[in-house]
């Protein structure tokens, strides 16, 4: 008989065990490991080469995946089938187990429960107070008591290899993305991770390469491309409204000097110790994506290289001068991490998109979120638009004028509920959509990579004065295939 709550295998073939299960996660770093070593200046821990050496070097595990940045063309071999346009097995419930119930998972939890037909199963984190709080959310829901994993920091290990979970979700400390998202897939499950995917490019390929041998979706839970804005966007760039797509912009420019200094915020203070290991851009993901989406990366076009500059690292000191007392365990840091990185990166069909970076220096919210082409351009922070013919005096225009172009998930979900206006609920909504219905997901491993290679490559050509550094083509040669993406056809009423 066939279940249709069976663990999924989108093309039949069976994900491949490791000689050794899934109880090593990775390198074996666990977040607190990270957290006690991580305040001596330049620890770079689990960065590798990026902490020093050449700006080719790649990662220390270059000369066996063949990830080094320095040529494109050296791409590793593939050691399964693309992923590209693989759908999930149908099924009329997903199973969900979550990993990380801090500030982000323990609300995004509530948006896994306001979706009929998913079923949270089981919850993990080390924080036994912080499981309870989300197992008690998941019985008021009416769904069955969750099974709960605080065993320490790899309890997430017998997470995923229980039999009835469809899907991982991941919102943990940066460090920890890349050993999940490889115990979730080896555990036979999908599995999205909040941004980035992994901070080594040698893990990305990794990641690439075990969703296509596990024939699991590894994806970049990108909320931002699920903006409304940005959804406008897409649609209006891929009705020709911008004429041909000449550039882009996206950014995280966000004062979190606060939050970085709070302890209960980012737990350790983990975020804010990346400031004393990279310079490059740490969180690229928000602004990458959306751009990426416009200009069809990967579907289509292909980003190449990447250049990026990046400013002294004096804010986080300033702010700790002002507001930290002395003794304060943040004086023994070092913070080497640019205040503003901007990078730009050029696509093979010559578009170039711009990136930015700051969170240490005071600064109104802004993604920028910009496209431009040969019929005029979009601008975000405050939304305005100029296009020919529609508008001919040289003035900025209502964004609202097009309305008409939102998607039809934003016309569906008017007011959605949930953080980030509502961005977070169309995100989880659409992806439990497209496990329901059986359907490709919007994004998959290769946006994944892509979305997150400025943050090695970033770092790299810091550190070689602007050189430019190659963005591998995580697809092999596939990105030329054009296919849908987050602008995605609404499915039949009997799909």
């Amino acid at each position: 008989m066939h279940d249709e709550n069976a663990t999924p295998t989108p093309d039949g073939a069976p994900p491949e065990e490791s000689a050794a299960g899934t109880s090593t996660p990775g390198d074996g770093r666990s977040r607190r490991a990270v957290l006690r070593t991580a305040g001596l200046a330049g620890a770079g821990l689990g960065v590798g080469a990026f902490a020093g050496g050449a700006a080719h070097a790649g990662t220390p595990a270059a000369a066996s995946t063949g990830a080094a940045a320095e040529d494109a063309g050296q791409t590793p071999a593939r050691k399964g089938r693309t992923m590209i346009g693989v759908p999930f097995q149908r099924r009329s419930t997903v199973r969900v187990g979550i990993v990380g119930l801090g500030n982000r998972g323990g609300s995004m939890i509530d948006l896994f429960l306001a979706i009929p037909g998913v079923r949270v199963v089981a919850l993990c984190d080390p924080v036994k107070e912080k499981a309870a709080a989300a197992a008690k959310k998941v019985t008021a829901a009416g769904q069955p008591a969750p099974a709960t994993y605080t065993k320490g920091e790899h309890d997430y290990e017998n997470l995923c290899r229980r039999g009835d979970i469809d899907f991982v979700y991941a919102a943990t400390p940066w460090d920890s993305h890349f050993a999940i998202c490889k115990s979730a897939m080896l555990g036979g499950k999908h599995v999205g991770v909040e941004c980035p995917l992994a901070m080594r490019l040698d893990e990305l390929w990794e990641l690439v390469d075990l969703s296509e041998r596990t024939r699991r979706h590894c994806m970049q839970l990108e909320n931002c491309c699920y903006g409304k804005n940005e959804m406008r966007v897409l649609r209006m760039a891929h009705a020709g409204k911008f004429g041909r797509l000449l550039h882009g912009a996206g950014a995280y420019n966000h004062d979190l000097r606060g939050l970085m200094f709070d302890p209960d915020y980012y737990e350790g203070p983990w975020r804010r110790l990346w400031h004393t290991r990279l310079r490059g851009d740490l969180y690229p993901n928000h602004g990458f994506g959306p751009v990426a989406n416009y200009m069809d990366v990967n579907r289509g076009d292909r980003v190449t290289h990447i250049s990026s500059f990046g400013t002294p690292a004096l804010g986080l000191a300033e702010y700790r001068e002002a507001h930290m007392p002395a003794g304060d365990p943040s004086w023994k840091e070092t913070y080497i991490e640019s205040d503003r990185t901007i990078s730009l990166v050029q696509t093979a069909k010559g578009r170039v998109i711009r990136l930015e970076h700051d969170v240490s220096t005071p600064h109104p919210y802004s993604r920028v979120n910009s496209l431009g082409g040969t019929k005029g351009v979009f601008e975000d922070y405050p939304a305005r638009v100029y296009l020919e013919p529609d508008h001919t005096d040289d003035k900025w225009a209502d964004f609202s004028e097009y309305a008409d172009f939102d998607h039809w998930l934003w016309k569906e979900h008017a007011d959605p509920p949930g953080g980030h206006g509502g961005m977070d609920y169309i995100m989880i909504f659409r992806l439990m959509q497209t496990m329901r219905l059986g359907l490709v997901p919007d994004f998959d491993v290769y946006d994944a990579a892509t979305w997150t290679a400025p943050v090695p490559l970033s770092h790299l050509s810091i550190k070689a004065k602007g050189a430019p550094q190659a963005i591998p083509d995580f697809t092999r040669g596939l990105w030329e295939r054009e296919r849908p993406g987050v602008d995605s056809p609404k499915p039949k009423p009997d799909a």
